[in-house]
């Protein structure tokens, strides 16, 4: 009997061995794809996230076009009163400028003046659209 503990003992040793080895060879074969499969899921993920997360790419890309009408209005408006402080400044000094303002705008006649005032085109052009019946 002192033979057969030690030959029991030297095969399942052999066994678990082997089965150690079997279980570590499926393991990386199994394990390699599935981090590569894991690994380009993140990345796809991230290169999602870069591009349609809340600042992402074209998040950015309409920002920046949003900045850009912006600037274009600011520029617009800064020389729309650059305009106006120079007609202010025109009216404050010249008596000519005054007269002339007056007279477009608040329809003021010199003495002896007739001022003919000729209906909008919006007004005229109305009627000419409806054909007569």
């Amino acid at each position: 009997m002192s033979e057969n503990p030690q030959a029991e003992n030297h095969a399942p040793s052999a066994k678990s061995e082997a089965l150690r080895k079997e279980t570590l060879n499926w393991a990386q074969r199994l394990w390699r794809p599935a981090g590569t499969l894991t690994a380009v899921g993140l990345a796809l993920l991230v290169t999602w996230h870069v591009i349609y997360g809340n600042h992402g790419l074209s998040v950015w890309q309409q920002k920046r076009a949003e900045d850009r009408a912006l600037q274009r209005e600011i520029e617009d408006l800064e020389q729309q009163n650059a305009q106006m402080r120079e007609h202010i400044q025109h009216l404050q000094s010249d008596p000519e400028a005054i007269e002339r303002e007056a007279r477009e705008k608040l329809h003021y006649a010199k003495p002896g003046e007739v001022i003919y005032t000729l209906p909008d085109q919006t007004q005229g052009s109305a009627p000419a659209n409806n054909p007569a019946k």
